[in-house]
């Protein structure tokens, strides 16, 4: 399976040491099987004038049961829940690899609506049931990553 990782600069060899704590899935390397989706998180760094660079990776799926995987098919209250406790810093969960719908700004707005208690889980779950999730990955362990080869980067 081919997978996209979009940043300011071409990344061979990722790692989990520049990794953010405290994003949707908690701390690992993010990509997705979306070029589209790749395409929009460099905007973020082309709109402060930076290069948006698409590094191209192929991940062996035939050794996916090497690993704990985590897979949400839908925004539900599980997504929820689990996107919470790693944004808050509260997941202790090991897994090695977690799969599910990213937190796009309008995403993003229900969950912090949530977040803040200005609306309840239910009406948050009735909000993101009508959001078409966009996929994203996140490797959270170097035996993850071990699964992964780099094939090549892209200037946008």
């Amino acid at each position: 399976m081919t997978l996209y990782h979009g940043s300011f600069l071409e990344i061979a060899k990722p790692d989990l040491v520049h990794s953010r704590h405290n994003v949707d899935f908690g701390r690992g390397f993010y990509v997705t099987p979306l070029h589209a989706q790749a395409e929009k998180w460099c905007g973020k760094f082309k709109r402060r004038g930076k290069d948006g660079i698409i590094s191209r990776y192929e991940y062996d799926e035939s050794r996916k049961v090497e690993l704990k995987i985590l897979k949400f098919d839908s925004y539900s209250e599980e997504w929820l829940d689990f996107i919470l406790n790693c944004r808050s810093g509260k997941d202790s969960t090991n897994y090695d690899l977690v799969v599910g719908g990213v937190a796009n700004d309008k995403v993003f707005n229900t969950v912090e609506l949530f977040f803040d208690g200005l609306i309840d889980k239910m009406e948050a779950i009735n909000r993101l049931r009508y959001e078409k999730p966009n996929l994203q990955i996140c490797f959270r362990t170097e035996k993850a990553l071990s699964l992964m080869h780099f094939e090549g980067s892209e200037i946008l």
